[in-house]
Formats: structure tokens, C-alpha cells, sequence
């Protein structure tokens, strides 16, 4: 006799009405035990985990929001704005990461209502309980990028069933809050121009122009913001992101070991050694292959984060769930489940831990950083009264947006830093600041050489928070002339050599420092 809500197994015979409603039971009961439990768990690591350098740097374009920002599409800014206006607490600014996989688990139930319940609940359950869905509380690009994209496939896989253009339409319009979230979403366009070559037919060509349609107001947008702002994404993602971009065999490797921890080890697996899997699907599998293949392809020349795969996982959950039998797929979420088990049994470990731990195994700036990011009240602090005394920057985008964050006053960035993350570049004007006097703070030993040049005068001394060392840099008497000729120039030429087939519409840092 078969346990009282046991999940039926292949030596339970024939699948009868009755073990197929105890099985649809089973499926649901677990689903809901791990929504209750992921979400408590991603609340309140929403709540514990310090804010990090990326969601300062989307904080500050949410607080002092525009029509776009320096290097992606202004889509997660605008919604920081909305945030702010209700609160700053950080986990109110992450609830759209924290409820994301419990929303994306929904959209997958509703999509497959008429699917068997095993596939149904299933893909469900792994999409809450899949590591990034334990652990991603972070509110970044990557957030409403993902929202986007999964409701524009769902709804386009339905058009492709149903053939209906409205959805079609819809799909389209999701696609362009894609693209003005990352432009990651263009591979899912990409897929979709793969679905319609394929076997192609006049209502697919029909249904594809459609969709272009209806999501070409974003992308046209997106090129007048960027046409009168330096052309400030094309320059980032096109040209000056990928200096370190070379042939190599070890970021392949990197990237399918991520795609087995992001897709656990079970999916990645199947989906990568049964053509069959992918063969039994019509619209589906564009939309999952095309996007990872390109990514693939990629890591031949650079590292693929880890997040720019979020988008896809979803999709590659449903195209695995529909392929496999019952009896597999339980297996597999019950694996992915004692994984997440791991996971959130590591998290709560490291939690517990003093930040002191750490100081002799990562040392120096590292370690600094980790300071900095976990007590940056005690750094702040230690400040004493510099913080009113002068105009406080850092050496670097990330550490200015965290402690400016931290601090609720801006923290600009002092020298050249580097080509990402510079909408710094919008928001300060260095010629208001000449002949102020300015704190530059950094996590390692400056060279002053880098900074003796643009000041009257240079006095440097460190402060020690937590064992960690910090140095500060006053600066008294800042020579805005010099500055404008070490630095400026130099970032004009390296990150603003915009090329002359882009029509010149208007450009913030030409015009405020060179007309």
C-alpha cells in the first residue's frame, strides 16, 4: 500500500484517476512548502545583506532619476524612483528581487494550465528553489530585464500555439521594457527571428513584423536618449567595455560550470547530451537555444556573468520539464531541493561569522572592501569631521556609490577610474569645485603622483576600521585647469572617441569642458 501523500513511483503500476489526483497533490503541496519557504528566506536575506556596489550605483539613478543612464537602458532607474518615493529602506528598494521568483513560478502556473500538473508544478517548484532563485536578492538591471523577457516568451509561445496577433503584439511591447532594461533582450528577439526562419510561413513573417513593430518605440527611444548623450551606451557596450576581451580556454570552462550551478547539474546535463529534448518542442527551444548558444560563443573571448543569464532559465526550466517523464523530473527537483537545503544552510553559516574573520584570508584591499560594504556606518564614522569639513570622493565608481549611498550624500569620483560605471561623468561638473578642498578616500596606499598635480597642497594619513586600513588623500586647493589636462583630456580620448557615423546630437562631457 502507497503511503498517505507519497509521490507515486514507477513500481506503483498503472497511473489511475486516483494516484494521478494524489500525485497532482503531492506536486502542489510541495510547491507551496518551498514558496512559503524561499520567500521567507529571501526576505529576510533581503533584509541582512548589505547593500552592494551595483545596487548603490542603480540606487543613486533612481534618487536623481533621468530619461537614461551612462551604460544600460534607464528601465530599473525609473523604477528605483518609484521605490524611493515610498522609502528607502533596502529591503522595500529590493522587493522586486525578493518577490521575483514566486511572481516568475506564477506566470509559469498560469501559462501552463492545461499542461499535466507534473509539469505544471514542477517547472513551478524548480523556478523557486533553483540556487540563483535561492540566493539573487539584488535589485539591478538584471530584475526587470527578466520580468520582461519571461512575459514576452510566454506570451509568445501561446501566439505561436494559438496564432493569435494580439498576444503577438503584447509579446512586442514586453520585449521593447526588455530592451530599455538591458540589452541582453535583443537575444531574445533573436530568437524569435529564429522560430519564424525556420519552417518559414507568411503568418509567421506576418506575426514576427508585429512584434518588431510594437517593440520598436523603445528601441527608437533608447537611440535619441543615447544621440543626445554622447551616444554614452553604444560607447560603453560596443566599444570601451571589452579591452580584456581575448581567445582563451578557461572562460568557456567558467561559463559551463556556471550554467551547471545555474541550471542545476540534472537540467544542464539533459538538456546538453538529448537532442530529442529540444526536438520535441516547436516555438520553445529558439528561445532558449539561441540566447545560450550566443553566450556560449562569447566565452570564447570573455567571461559571462552570471546574471545575464537569468532571463533564459525559466524558459530552459519549462522546455526541460515538458521533455522529461514524471518519475525525472521528481527526481530532479527533489535533488535541486536538498541543493538549495546547501545553500541557504551556507548563507546562514557565513551570516553568523564576524566580519573580523575574514581579514586574514583575504587581506589588503579585499578585505577593506568587505568592511566597507558590511560596516559602513563604523567607516563613515571614523570619518570625524572631514565629512562635513570637505568634499568627500573615492578612487573608484563602486566604492564612491556605496559610501555615498551609506553616507545619503553623493561621493563622486576622483581621477580617471575606468570605462564602467562612469554616469559619474553626467553628475559631476569638477569646474564648481575649483578651489575647494577634497577628501579623497581609498582602500590602498595612493601615489601622490596622482594627485599632488591637481591641489595647492597634499596631506595623507589612514584610519583603521575593523582591521581594516583606509587611506585619506586631502586635497586643499583643487587646480581645476590641471585637472582638466591630466585627467579629463585623457578620458575624452579613451572613453569619448565617438565615432564620426554617429550623428553628433549632444554630448554632456564635450560640451562642458571643451566648448
Amino acid at each position: 500500500m502507497r503511503a498517505a501523500g507519497r509521490w507515486p513511483t514507477a513500481t506503483d503500476g498503472p497511473v489511475t484517476g486516483s494516484i494521478a489526483t494524489a500525485s497532482a497533490s503531492s506536486w502542489r503541496r510541495f510547491y507551496f512548502v518551498a514558496l512559503l519557504l524561499t520567500l521567507a528566506f529571501r526576505g529576510w536575506l533581503g533584509v541582512a545583506l548589505p547593500f552592494t556596489g551595483d545596487e548603490a550605483y542603480f540606487y543613486w539613478w533612481g534618487r536623481i532619476p533621468a530619461g537614461g543612464f551612462y551604460d544600460h537602458p534607464p528601465m530599473v532607474g525609473w523604477w528605483l524612483a518609484a521605490l524611493i518615493s515610498v522609502s528607502e529602506a533596502e529591503w522595500w528598494l529590493r522587493l522586486p528581487a525578493i518577490v521575483q521568483p514566486a511572481l516568475l513560478s506564477f506566470m509559469l502556473l498560469a501559462f501552463l494550465r492545461d499542461d499535466a500538473p507534473a509539469t505544471r508544478w514542477g517547472v513551478a517548484a524548480l523556478t523557486l528553489i533553483a540556487p540563483a532563485s535561492v540566493l539573487d536578492v539584488l535589485i539591478t538591471t538584471d530584475i526587470p530585464l527578466v520580468y520582461f523577457s519571461v512575459a514576452s516568451a510566454l506570451l509568445f509561445l501561446h501566439a505561436a500555439r494559438a496564432r493569435a496577433m494580439w498576444a503577438f503584439a503584447l509579446s512586442g511591447l514586453l520585449l521593447g521594457g526588455a530592451f530599455l532594461s538591458k540589452y541582453f533582450a535583443v537575444l531574445l528577439g533573436l530568437g524569435y527571428i529564429g522560430w519564424a526562419v525556420w519552417r518559414p510561413a507568411a503568418w509567421k513573417w506576418k506575426a514576427l513584423g508585429l512584434l518588431v513593430l510594437c517593440a520598436l518605440p523603445a528601441g527608437l527611444y533608447n537611440a535619441w536618449w543615447n544621440s543626445q548623450h554622447c551616444w554614452a551606451n553604444v560607447m560603453f557596450n560596443v566599444f570601451n567595455r571589452h579591452g580584456k576581451a581575448h581567445l582563451g580556454w578557461q572562460t568557456p570552462l567558467l561559463y559551463l560550470a556556471m550554467m551547471l550551478w545555474v541550471l542545476t547539474p540534472m537540467v544542464a546535463w539533459t538538456l546538453l547530451r538529448r537532442p530529442s529534448v529540444w526536438l520535441r518542442q516547436a516555438a520553445l527551444p529558439w528561445l532558449v537555444a539561441v540566447p545560450l548558444a550566443v553566450f556560449a560563443m562569447l566565452s570564447l573571448v570573455k567571461n559571462i556573468g552570471l546574471h545575464w543569464v537569468f532571463s533564459f532559465v525559466p524558459l530552459a526550466f519549462l522546455l526541460y520539464a515538458r521533455a522529461v517523464p514524471e518519475q525525472t523530473l521528481r527526481r530532479t527537483v527533489r535533488i535541486a531541493a536538498g541543493l538549495a537545503v546547501a545553500h541557504v544552510a551556507l548563507v546562514l553559516v557565513v551570516a553568523s561569522l564576524p566580519v573580523e574573520i575574514w581579514a586574514k584570508p583575504l587581506g589588503g584591499r579585499k578585505y577593506a572592501s568587505v568592511v566597507q560594504t558590511v560596516k559602513p556606518a563604523e567607516v563613515i564614522a571614523a570619518l570625524g569631521d572631514d565629512a562635513s569639513r570637505y568634499e568627500l570622493m573615492t578612487d573608484g565608481y563602486s566604492p564612491s556609490v556605496t559610501m555615498g549611498y551609506n553616507h545619503r550624500r553623493y561621493w563622486p569620483v576622483f581621477g580617471p577610474a575606468s570605462s564602467h560605471a562612469r554616469h559619474d561623468d553626467i553628475l559631476t561638473d569638477f569646474r564648481t569645485l575649483a578651489g575647494r578642498d577634497i577628501l579623497i578616500f581609498t582602500k590602498e596606499p595612493p601615489d601622490l603622483a596622482d594627485y599632488t598635480p591637481y591641489f595647492r597642497e597634499v596631506q595623507v594619513d589612514t584610519i583603521e576600521v575593523r582591521g581594516a586600513t583606509f587611506w585619506r588623500v586631502h586635497g586643499h586647493g583643487f587646480d581645476y585647469a590641471a585637472y582638466r589636462e591630466g585627467v579629463l583630456v585623457p578620458a575624452r580620448r579613451l572613453w569619448y572617441a565617438i565615432p564620426r557615423w554617429l550623428p553628433d546630437c549632444g554630448c554632456y562631457f564635450e560640451e562642458r569642458y571643451f566648448r
